[in-house]
């Protein structure tokens, strides 16, 4: 689905300076999809191809290699192994003026539109977020997120997810899998090819991840583009005690190993037990 309504004229400059904006016809647009984004199964989602412009995300993606190895967050345990850059001063000029648009009101407008879910606040630390690469070999369990920003105690209501993959061939893996709360089996699977983006809501059963090792070619990985957004409280049924990620097993797989060192990290940090 081609939306439109994307951030045009980002030009990457030598400086900290980019002009950027949203088109005229964006929450018409918006609130055209949000029926589909609210009718999706297994929760609600919209998968969006083309949304941004190209040279827009070319950038981003030519900031990559430019970050040192030392700003990167490394993972490699039963549960993943990624990397992640969420430190806003190490990113490249590119991508800082990129994903404070994604943060800025307007934008949080046109979710707002979309889903349906009022009072959307972004989160300009990128907690979790930020950038994320998986190397050849690499993989993330399926899980439901953290639910509860771990400073601001705000609720984690919506994830956005912006692929930066170009040729990226069905063989090379890296699908993203939604599954459904009873983990009875997949129940779509998403190519995480260039310019596509993925909006879905956020809750202690949206299980998702990419769980099979990635068979890319040496030397590519799987680059993506990860913000979250938040509310103050969110529907009484969905309301649970502050959790760091839930892993889930697939049927018939082994149990992984579990975190025990995240689940400790996020209860020094929040000073309450994850459940």
């Amino acid at each position: 689905m081609s939306f439109e309504i994307g951030l045009k004229n980002l030009e990457r400059m030598d400086g900290s300076r980019a002009s950027c904006g949203l088109v005229p016809d964006w929450l018409p647009r918006a609130q055209a999809s949000r029926a589909e984004f609210q009718a999706a199964t297994p929760f609600p989602h919209l998968v969006l191809d083309d949304l941004f412009p190209p040279q827009a995300l070319q950038a981003v993606l030519a900031d990559f290699p430019a970050v040192p190895d030392a700003h990167w967050r490394h993972f490699d345990d039963g549960s993943g192994r990624k990397r992640s850059l969420q430190r806003e001063a190490a990113m490249g000029s590119a991508t800082r003026a990129f994903l404070r648009q994604l943060n800025s009101a307007r934008f949080l407008g046109v979710l707002e539109a979309l889903t349906g879910i009022e009072g959307l606040i972004a989160d300009p630390g990128f907690e979790g977020g930020g950038l994320h690469e998986i190397e050849r070999g690499g993989f993330l369990k399926i899980h439901a997120d953290f639910n509860r920003h771990p400073r601001l105690r705000l609720e984690r209501r919506l994830n956005l997810l912006i692929y930066l993959n170009k040729d990226w061939r069905e063989e090379y893996g890296g699908h993203l899998e939604l599954w459904p709360a009873d983990m009875s089996s997949c129940a779509r699977r998403i190519l995480p090819v260039f310019n596509r983006c993925v909006v879905f809501s956020t809750t202690d059963v949206s299980f998702h991840g990419h769980p099979e090792a990635l068979t890319c070619p040496p030397g590519w990985s799987r680059k993506s583009i990860a913000l979250y957004y938040y509310s103050v409280g969110r529907p009484a049924h969905q309301l649970s005690r502050a959790h760091s990620t839930l892993y889930q097993r697939r049927p018939g797989e082994r149990i992984f190993a579990p975190t025990k060192m995240a689940r400790s990290l996020w209860h020094r940090l929040t000073g309450r037990a994850g459940r």
